[in-house]
């Protein structure tokens, strides 16, 4: 299983009539090239920009009007650019939504997989770079967003899975989504008066909302600063890795 195709818009077979134009942007040198040797022997795909950043991969979509972007999902912005942009799929797909993009990752992100979910998943695709010496992927994948689909990399949905099942098993599964709040709230160190006043809640009600928390980790039998620091400790374990995202449950 190559990956797995979401959302196809209606389009069951790939569809071979015409060429798809790709503009491709990655900051690596090598990965360029390697990306570009492999499309240049795809059929039905042609290369018409290969841009070494974000200002060219921009200037490239205006010049150019690609069917498909091919680029590295942490795509580097412009030095000493404030505020910060925002993420290049998420940017094209507000500047530019007829144009699907593949986005590339030097590792396995499943909050990746989760805000292409979450966001609309029509015209997006999400592989990993190290599966990319087999081309098919690749250009299934281009296939797919070029006519309103959506791609993920097996892999990410393998993981996707296991943090769905980490997610189920964890101390934090018990909890509200208004405990897990101030939990949070917690472990950064606040007091019951700053949590109150950030959440908006009363002081009271933070109380409450703590001793729940206690009750539901087990920490009922611990003196009150010792419970907020396990707390904050399981918070850290629990989330460390992935926090959970509704989406998974």
């Amino acid at each position: 299983m190559l990956g797995q195709a979401l959302f196809n818009a209606g389009v069951t077979e790939a569809t071979t009539a015409g060429t798809i134009s790709v503009a491709l942007a990655d900051g690596s040198f090598l990965v360029r090239e390697a990306v570009a040797h492999l499309l240049a022997d795809a059929d039905g795909v042609e290369v018409v920009a290969v841009c070494r950043d974000r200002a060219a991969l921009l200037a490239a979509v205006e010049r150019e009007q690609p069917d498909v972007v091919v680029t590295d999902s942490s795509l580097a912005p412009d030095r000493g650019r404030e505020p910060p942009p925002l993420a290049i799929g998420e940017e094209l797909r507000r500047s530019h939504p007829d144009i699907g993009v593949v986005e590339l990752s030097q590792r396995v992100e499943p909050r990746f997989g989760v805000e292409l979910l979450a966001d609309g998943a029509g015209g997006r695709a999400y592989l990993l770079k190290e599966r990319l010496d087999d081309s098919r992927q690749l250009v299934a994948a281009i296939d797919v967003v070029a006519h309103g689909g959506a791609y993920i990399d097996a892999c990410v949905i393998e993981r996707m899975r296991a943090v769905r099942a980490l997610a189920e098993r964890s101390p934090l599964a018990e909890l509200s989504p208004r405990e897990r709040d101030v939990l949070a709230q917690i472990a950064t160190g606040k007091s019951n008066a700053r949590i109150a006043a950030d959440l908006v809640l009363t002081k009271r009600a933070v109380e409450k909302h703590i001793n729940a928390i206690f009750l539901k980790l087990g920490l009922s039998y611990e003196t009150d600063v010792s419970r907020r620091v396990m707390a904050t400790l399981i918070h850290q374990a629990a989330t460390h890795d992935e926090e959970p995202q509704p989406l998974l449950r």
